[in-house]
């Protein structure tokens, strides 16, 4: 799905749920809405930690599926060479920890971005990085599927900037190989999150 992993963090693999995706075509998950009697068999079919994401989705009337991707999305580039997208239409959530209060932080980057702790740190204070633990309590979700909606701790969130200049993006759905499709203002309502600047500038 997405680089939905901390950055300089180790995957947490081991808590990942096992899913059946067979060939190389991503499957297409609708979401469950109680006018299609057809959207019960999509939506147990979906893995157990995305069926939440499949109902929140279709409590804010998305229109887009989610989609299980054949082959794990645990880092951005695995995930656009999986969607035939390019990597910075790849959403990615990264978790941190707010240090004065251990709230959790969460930054929805451009897969292409590597985040700048400190323009982070210049919007909500001092933070730290966050373990797979801490990710897992806070959110509901393994790192490599941290969706931007539904954590179980609402956390402070920031929208990167770069992400509004796309025609769409692709987040994370809760697991590592479920995703879905949605637009910058659609990220900007579900969350009502501000969007700043968080990247790092690379001297060239």
């Amino acid at each position: 799905m997405t680089s939905m992993s901390n950055e300089g963090q180790p995957h947490d693999a081991a808590q990942a749920e096992p899913v059946s995706t067979p060939g190389s075509t991503p499957v297409i998950a609708p979401a469950r809405t109680d006018a299609d009697t057809n959207a019960d068999t999509d939506f147990a079919s979906l893995p157990m930690s995305a069926r939440p994401v499949a109902a929140l989705l279709a409590a804010h009337g998305h229109a887009h599926a989610i989609v299980i991707l054949p082959q794990t999305g645990r880092t951005s580039a695995e995930a656009a060479a999986a969607l035939g997208c390019g990597v910075q239409h790849i959403a990615k959530s990264i978790v941190f920890k707010r240090l004065e209060d251990e709230r959790p932080v969460l930054v929805i980057a451009s897969g292409t971005n590597r985040v700048d702790e400190a323009k982070v740190a210049a919007q909500v204070g001092a933070i730290g990085r966050a373990d797979a633990k801490f990710v897992r309590e806070s959110s509901g979700y393994a790192i490599g599927g941290v969706c931007p909606i539904g954590h179980r701790v609402e956390p402070v969130t920031l929208i990167d900037e770069d992400l509004m200049s796309l025609d769409f993006i692709w987040a994370a759905a809760g697991h590592p190989h479920a995703v879905f499709k949605l637009t910058g203002e659609q990220l900007v309502g579900m969350t009502r999150a501000p969007v700043v600047n968080v990247a790092l500038q690379v001297d060239s």
